[in-house]
């Protein structure tokens, strides 16, 4: 999807399915921990007011409707986790093996390490 779009104007706008069936509207979108990228889209579909989660890489804006590249079978199967929660990493592991998503890589290693002194550097 583009990045340079604002998360937030993708709430409310209307959701299709890669056969451009319309199965809701945009209720709520996720931001990556690490990057602050949108990762992830709730998408109320009206069934149950039921909200779906769907990737927003590889869906793509299109004629301000989000269409998202699965059967909609599928997008309306999706777990729901509710809205206005932070998604835990077990919650987004559901996610890509729901949408056979390759597995992001883990996030960097940031635990400050003491490798020794600097060359040079005598004890005194």
């Amino acid at each position: 999807m583009q990045t340079d779009i604002d998360p937030r104007s993708l709430i409310g706008r209307k959701a299709f399915d890669r056969n451009g069936h319309k199965i809701g509207t945009v209720d709520e979108v996720y931001l990556d921990d690490a990057t602050g990228v949108p990762e992830w889209a709730a998408v109320r579909t009206g069934l149950f007011s039921r909200d779906a989660f769907v990737p927003l890489e590889p869906s793509e804006l299109v004629n301000d409707g989000l269409h998202i590249p699965y059967e909609r079978a599928l997008i309306k199967d999706a777990p729901d986790f509710g809205v206005g929660r932070h998604l835990s990493p077990e919650q987004e592991l559901q996610l890509y093996r729901h949408y056979s998503l390759a597995l992001p890589p883990p996030p960097p290693d940031t635990t400050p390490r003491d490798f020794g002194r600097l060359a040079g550097q005598e004890d005194a």
